[in-house]
């Protein structure tokens, strides 16, 4: 079943590249709720979002000929649209801080938090991860949303692994906090 999906896809994206406009529409419909989300993760915005979703479809579009099957269209339609959104991140000045820095201080080593204890829905989840620091926000979603491991992460935001993995130790007490305060 799933390589007739594969199949379809194929074509789709093979009329597309013949200037199909009805393949351009159909793939449009088909990918454009997740890129959002994928986007709106990231960015926390859902102007900034709506904005990235239609900036990646064209360059997608105008970029399919350089689309050779390495992977999915869906993965390489994602990968253009968490690269735009990253970039929404930097241009709002809010980048990401070198936890390598010289100038930042040890932190402390907090009392674990029972996970176990915490009783939340997914909704309040999501309500607690947008409040999170763009950084956070962006390593978590990229983490335990996206699927990207911490040196995918380190690639696509340009940092350090070491400080990926401080930001998602960190995203986690923060948003495990969040949750607890109910705030």
């Amino acid at each position: 079943m799933e390589l007739t999906a594969n199949i379809i896809r194929d074509e789709l994206v093979e009329r597309c590249k013949q200037g199909d406009t009805q393949s351009f529409q159909t793939l449009y419909r088909q990918y454009s709720k997740a890129m959002f989300n994928t986007s709106l993760r990231i960015v926390n915005n859902t102007a900034d979002a709506e904005d990235v979703l239609q900036e990646s479809f064209l360059d997608a579009f105008r970029s399919l000929h350089d689309f050779h099957y390495r992977s999915t269209f869906g993965a390489w339609l994602k990968r253009i649209v968490i690269n735009k959104s990253i970039n929404i991140l930097r241009k709002r000045r809010n980048d990401l801080v070198d936890m390598e820095s010289n100038e930042l201080q040890a932190v402390p080593e907090e009392e674990p938090v029972n996970e176990e204890e915490i009783k939340y829905r997914v909704e309040e989840v999501k309500k607690m991860i947008t409040r999170l620091p763009d950084g956070y926000r962006t390593v978590l979603s990229l983490y335990l949303l996206e699927g990207y491991d911490h040196e995918e992460i380190s690639q696509i935001l340009n940092i350090s692994h070491n400080t990926v993995r401080t930001q998602y130790v960190r995203a986690k007490q923060k948003l495990l906090t969040l949750i607890k305060q109910g705030v």
